[in-house]
């Protein structure tokens, strides 16, 4: 079985399990697949990393990971370069809207419907992420520094 993270146009996200690519292609074809939130059916796969069991040899459980080919690839558990976290950094700054402090209202407003879904991001405190997450409002505390104080 494959796991895939699927998104419809409204942007919901949602798993689906298929025997094979080509599974998820004839049942996308066949008009098989739709959002369980929205119901529509132009559902399409978000990219996902390609891993193969085979690949990869375990060293030990927090520790490296050596490719067939020598090279090595971190295990979930290591820490991502600074190159590595400074792309990520820099692809959500650029796919989301900076709503400063007024995160927390504007995240609930999105999770209720009452404003246009959209990427977003700002600052909230511990107290108002830990309340919209038992809301059940989908976010994720990200400790990014200003762009200007990277090192």
């Amino acid at each position: 079985m494959i796991v895939f993270e699927l998104i419809c146009p409204e942007h919901h996200r949602f798993e689906g399990w298929f025997a094979s690519s080509d599974d998820f292609q004839s049942q996308k074809t066949g008009g098989l697949l739709t959002c369980p939130n929205c119901g529509n059916s132009a559902i399409n796969k978000l990219p996902t990393a390609k891993l193969a069991k085979s690949d990869f040899t375990a060293i030990d459980a927090g520790s490296r990971r050596t490719t067939g080919s020598g090279s090595s690839a971190a295990t979930p558990s290591a820490m991502p370069t600074a190159e590595q976290l400074h792309k990520v950094i820099d692809y959500f700054l650029a796919n989301s809207e900076n709503v400063g402090n007024q995160f927390a209202d504007e995240a609930r407003r999105i999770h209720r419907e009452e404003v246009s879904a959209r990427n977003i991001r700002g600052v909230a405190t511990r107290e108002e992420t830990e309340e919209l997450i038992d809301e059940g409002v989908p976010i994720m505390p990200l400790p990014v520094p200003p762009q200007g104080e990277w090192h």
